[in-house]
């Protein structure tokens, strides 16, 4: 019988395995142990100003009571990431992160929520929409003011025939008057506000009888919405109200259940309606985290306090520019400025802006670098950016151009 060559004697094996574990070990520190930004923040347990565009912040009373849930949810024995998604603990997490979501948005009873798996984030309804709404040949109209409508229409392209009835500046809304919505569109899409470009709607667009969709991920329940106005809703969790993990559709109940034969089981809206968002295992620790977040907002006031908090946020951080005579600009028009996502350039010298957001860092002050598609800088202010942290980014700024002018 031919024996087995073996590479190595097997004694030697687990002493050589474990060298090459240390050195795994080893890099993956190296990896995950930056330069830490300077402690000079102020804020609770060490943690910075994070102005990212997502995944965002989180409110520091949120992540304590996670902290405080993690090992033992209740006394039911279990973390949230544990329990079975069929089991009764669970259950009741679901229900009552559903039950807040609709007493804070005041959505009626003809809308479903869904809380949809995020493989692809919010970018998957790209497709979903057009296969749930539209058949083959359909028209479908797409406004497109920014980065993110412009891939939802380009998605989009692959399932209908797209009519890009409006095309902004990246820093505009175009005016009403000038779209050319099609007489038989069977749905009209837009993006509330654009992430990149800091373009926000400051209403519902006018489409008469027509269904509209409104991607709000970067806005989602930072404000009151009249839901009626559209067909659906959808967002990704990880701008606003959790982690990422978990994209949430809020749709209405007659435009359930026409999605084309080849849309993939999971795209479904009426697999996913029907299962009540359970069809497969749902993203269960994202869904409990958004939650609390619910429950935090609806004791705080609901959204007209987030409204007015955020409002407030905006205009300490847009005066600061306005402030500056010229040294920082906000390309944006001051009509559609978005109270989420504040991009703003050093135009006299943009070499500058390195310089600001280096400075920043070690302020504690962190992700404040543009989109490397626009450059230049960005203030992501979501929700549980506290008003600290934006006036401590204002502050800032005029300390920085005092000693650059």
């Amino acid at each position: 019988m031919m024996a087995l060559t073996v590479a190595a004697p097997l004694a030697a094996q687990p002493k050589r395995l474990a060298q090459r574990a240390s050195r795994k070990q080893v890099a993956v520190r190296a990896v995950a142990a930056p330069d830490k930004p300077s402690a000079t923040t102020g804020q609770p347990h060490g943690r910075v100003f994070n102005f990212s565009a997502g995944p965002a912040c989180l409110p520091v009373d949120v992540l304590e009571q996670a902290q405080a849930d993690m090992l033992n949810w209740r006394g039911s024995g279990m973390s949230v990431m544990e329990m079975s998604h069929r089991g009764k603990e669970f259950q009741s997490i679901i229900d009552a992160a559903e039950a807040d979501l609709r007493a804070l948005l005041a959505i009626p009873d003809n809308y479903t929520v869904l809380f949809m798996q995020a493989r692809g984030g919010a970018s998957t309804q790209f497709s979903a929409i057009p296969l749930n709404l539209a058949a083959e040949g359909d028209v479908v109209d797409y406004i497109v003011t920014g980065s993110w409508s412009k891939k939802a229409a380009g998605e989009a392209k692959k399932y209908a025939k797209v009519d890009i009835v409006a095309t902004g500046d990246n820093k505009s809304v175009p005016d009403p008057s000038t779209w050319n919505l099609s007489a038989d569109a069977t749905y009209v899409h837009y993006c509330d506000n654009e992430t990149i470009q800091g373009v926000e709607f400051k209403a519902a667009p006018a489409v008469g009888d027509k269904v509209l969709v409104a991607d709000m991920s970067s806005n989602f329940c930072s404000k009151p919405v009249d839901v009626s106005k559209c067909g659906i809703i959808y967002a990704g969790a990880q701008k606003n109200i959790g982690p990422a993990g978990v994209t949430i559709v809020i749709v209405r109940n007659d435009l359930i259940g026409n999605a084309r034969p080849i849309t993939p089981v999971m795209l479904d809206y009426a697999v996913q309606a029907g299962d009540k968002s359970m069809y497969n295992t749902p993203p269960c620790y994202s869904i409990y985290m958004c939650g609390l977040v619910f429950a935090k907002m609806r004791a705080e006031g609901g959204l007209d306090a987030v409204l007015a908090a955020n409002e407030k946020k905006a205009n300490v951080l847009y005066d600061a520019i306005a402030a500056s005579n010229g040294f920082y600009n906000s390309p944006v028009d001051p009509a559609v400025r978005s109270l989420m996502n504040v991009p703003f350039t050093i135009p006299s010298n943009a070499d500058l802006e390195k310089e600001f957001i280096a400075a920043a860092a070690k302020r504690g002050m962190i992700q404040l670098k543009g989109h490397r598609s626009v450059g230049g800088m960005r203030a992501s202010i979501y929700n549980s950016m506290p008003l600290e942290g934006v006036q401590q980014l204002a502050d800032f700024m005029k300390e920085f151009a005092a000693q650059h002018a």
